[in-house]
């Protein structure tokens, strides 16, 4: 199952919304922010990783046509 773009990018910005809570009621190196941010960062990753795939797979389309 896949993930759209739009999902992605609604999955990362709750979990800015939910470790900006956090942060604020427990501090910025409490163990709760830090799993966030960390979770933060997975998520970041998962979108780049996403993006670069659909950026390689223009590419290549757009190689295809001018052939």
């Amino acid at each position: 199952m896949s993930v759209s773009k739009q999902e992605m990018l609604l999955k990362i910005e709750k979990k800015r919304s939910e470790l900006a809570k956090i942060v604020q009621h427990t501090g910025l190196n409490s163990d709760p922010a830090l799993q966030g941010s960390q979770e933060l960062d997975h998520l970041l990753n998962q979108y780049n990783k996403l993006y670069e795939q659909h950026l390689h797979t223009m590419n290549y389309s757009k190689k295809m046509f001018q052939q």
